[in-house]
């Protein structure tokens, strides 16, 4: 089955791609010709995944899914939240937004944090909604290069690695998009 998934974000591609395997075959924004900046204006994560595969299966008419993940840390409220990706402003930065997170964190030794995904899936005008959830903690310091956005921060539960010190394989296992997209896999075997 051919799935659009709604980003232009190449490490979350590659890393979905991974967890899907060969029995769907993702297509890319720039593989439907979308190259338009795709809106994310709602105040929920939910909101915004959905926002976003209603936008494009109503514009390309393709079956597609788009997810939108928020680092929740508790001492903050909850916050980045839904503002994960522009917490240090527009123009998206993951260094300066992990560089706010640990200044805000400085003083805080409660550092209980989990990161939540969830995607939207539209299949014949017909949405559902997976979430997929890891808790952990804000490390002191970053550590690790692998993986993208705040994961030389986060220390998943139970784990000595950090998210940017595991490979992709070791990630995907227990990471909240994984999580999210093994539920999706889960649903899309039904529908076959």
């Amino acid at each position: 089955m051919d799935l659009v998934f709604a980003t232009n974000n190449q490490h979350k591609l590659k890393e979905l791609q991974a967890i899907l395997g060969n029995e769907f075959r993702l297509l890319s924004l720039k593989d439907i010709g979308c190259d338009e900046d795709i809106p994310e204006e709602q105040p929920t994560l939910e909101g915004n995944a959905s926002q976003k595969s209603f936008y494009i299966f109503d514009k390309y008419g393709y079956n597609c899914f788009a997810d939108d993940t928020g680092l929740e840390i508790e001492a903050l409220n909850g916050e980045p939240g839904v503002y994960s990706a522009r917490y240090a402003g527009e123009e998206k930065s993951a260094e300066a937004n992990m560089k706010k997170v640990l200044e805000k964190m400085a003083k805080i030794n409660q550092r209980n944090a989990r990161f939540r995904t969830v995607i939207s899936l539209i299949i014949n005008g017909e949405e559902k909604l997976f979430e997929g959830i890891v808790n952990g903690e804000i490390l002191t310091e970053k550590r690790g290069n692998s993986g993208f956005g705040y994961d030389p921060v986060f220390l998943p539960e139970g784990k000595e690695q950090s998210f940017a010190e595991m490979d992709l394989a070791e990630k995907n296992k227990i990471s909240h998009r994984g999580r999210a997209v093994q539920k999706l896999v889960e649903y899309l075997k039904t529908i076959d």
